[in-house]
């Protein structure tokens, strides 16, 4: 397991950008980011290998947020833009399997979050 810290959240108006960065304390394999709302399931939004040769993204957020990772500093990046209201959250970075995945339950270390206020 890793320790991961997030960073770059905040609050933006209606089509703006943000920047989300996670630093974790090891080397990571595949990692992703994820978002959640009170009372609702922590949604997938990006993962990526460690190689950058594979992500995936959520269809809603295709076009509109790129992940990226930088592996000699350890740190992971969303990039944001064009961003809605409806994609206000709390967003977490995750690290886990070898293998790309989209599933929550496959990965081993959270961030603690960050929150992502849109406003219109």
């Amino acid at each position: 397991q890793v320790q991961l810290v997030e960073s770059g959240g905040g609050s933006v108006q209606v089509g703006g950008s943000l920047r989300l960065s996670c630093v974790a304390s090891g080397r990571t394999l595949t990692m992703g980011w994820f978002r959640q709302v009170p009372g609702k399931e922590r949604e997938f939004v990006a993962v990526i290998t460690r190689s950058s040769s594979s992500a995936l993204y959520l269809d809603s957020v295709k076009g509109r947020f790129t992940i990226s990772r930088d592996n000699a500093k350890n740190t992971l990046f969303l990039q944001m833009s064009s961003l809605k209201p409806e994609e206000t959250a709390v967003y977490y970075c995750a690290a886990g399997p070898w293998t790309l995945t989209t599933a929550p339950s496959d990965f081993h270390s959270w961030g603690q979050g960050t929150q992502v206020t849109v406003s219109s």
